[in-house]
């Protein structure tokens, strides 16, 4: 099997090579879940924002799993490995879980403190490191990816499978990880040589998926606001909660594959080249992770109600979306932040070195950071 960040050459050692392909298109997603956090107060006043949001919500996250899923080893893991759970996903994520409860606390004078309950955007912390636990187990099944997808349908029609620990987002989205593994497992990008770029055709092809896609999303808008069909992009909610019909299932299917059509397009579109924001994809979980209390403001507040006229703000807040998240990507804040997002407990472990400065950190959506 091929290297995934480069070829090897012969007998001689292997050259690891960052692949910009993968680095554009990690920003590109954390672009969108800032954006689709962004424009949600938009939703409630205009159609357009809504079908924006519809759209984006359709495949951004898929997306993501799918990148982490193609990153993510099914082999047996190594002490160090079993350690970069717990440093780089669970200790962030009681972290930022406790600087939320505090937040709360400060601002709406009320909090409940509940680590099973991930606060916003900590749920995929915790879907990770579930998606990481779980793998080596589905890698010796015969087809990971016919279960996975059984179990994401299914687990919409238990009322039980909700919120708390984010399993009912994590076995919606399961799929997408197996998939992305399943892609890096196979060879397949290697195979069909997507690293290289794209023709025209390819290009327009994919241009005109998501223009079809977002005119539907604005058309029928009216439809999807009848439906909820955002409650049913999340993974989130069980069918019954979301009234659904007995054969809610196959709505997921066809969702799943819509979001699986959306990706395709979405990564054809990615620039396979080397720009002065490629290296940003780096440090996807900086922004994750603290994008949210940039926007807790206007999340919590009417800023953005009733923001009219749409062709002026929409496009205002696309674009802080991209700042937001150059910025939080950017040196002097990850300089900052670092012993929250990359915390190194050394004390937590009874081998110390299991958390030492030493070697290269990994995103938890697979990304091999610059060392340290």
């Amino acid at each position: 099997m091929s290297d995934r960040n480069g070829p090897r050459t012969g007998s001689a050692p292997t050259v690891r090579r960052r692949v910009p392909l993968w680095d554009n298109a990690r920003f590109a997603c954390i672009v969108l879940v800032v954006l689709g956090h962004a424009v949600q107060r938009l939703t409630y006043d205009s159609d357009v924002a809504l079908g924006l949001y519809l759209l984006v919500y359709a495949f951004h996250m898929p997306a993501f799993a799918i990148i982490s899923g193609y990153f993510s080893k099914s082999d047996s893991p190594s002490r160090r490995q079993m350690a970069r759970v717990i440093t780089d996903i669970v200790v962030p994520y009681v972290i930022f879980e406790t600087v939320w409860t505090l937040v709360k606390w400060l601002v709406e004078g009320q909090a409940n403190p509940n680590l099973t309950r991930p606060s916003w955007t900590l749920w995929f912390l915790l879907a990770l490191a579930i998606f990481r636990l779980v793998l080596p187990y589905l890698a010796l099944l015969r087809y990971p990816l016919v279960w996975t997808v059984l179990i994401s349908v299914t687990a919409g029609y238990w009322g039980n499978i909700d919120s708390t620990l984010s399993l009912s987002r994590t076995l919606g989205l399961l799929p997408f990880f197996t998939l992305g593994w399943w892609l890096a497992h196979h060879d397949i990008v290697a195979r069909l040589d997507l690293l290289r770029r794209r023709r025209w055709w390819v290009r327009a092809l994919a241009v005109l998926t998501f223009a079809v896609g977002g005119f539907i999303a604005w058309f029928y808008v009216d439809t999807w606001r009848a439906v909820n069909l955002r409650e049913w992009l999340f993974y989130d909610a069980s069918y019954d909660e979301l009234g659904g019909p007995w054969w809610s299932g196959a709505v997921r299917l066809a969702l799943m594959a819509i979001a699986i059509v959306l990706s395709v397009a979405f990564f054809a579109l990615i620039p396979r080249g080397t720009y002065w924001w490629t290296h940003f994809g780096q440090y996807t979980m900086y922004v994750y992770l603290l994008h949210s209390f940039v926007l807790y403001p206007f999340r919590e507040t009417d800023i953005l109600r009733n923001a009219e006229p749409t062709w002026l703000w929409l496009p205002a807040v696309i674009v802080l979306s991209v700042v937001i998240a150059l910025v939080l990507a950017m040196k002097p804040v990850r300089a900052v932040f670092r012993p929250l997002v990359e915390p190194r407990p050394a004390w937590l472990f009874a081998d110390p070195t299991l958390a030492a400065r030493e070697g290269r950190r990994s995103d938890p959506t697979g990304s091999k950071r610059p060392r340290t």
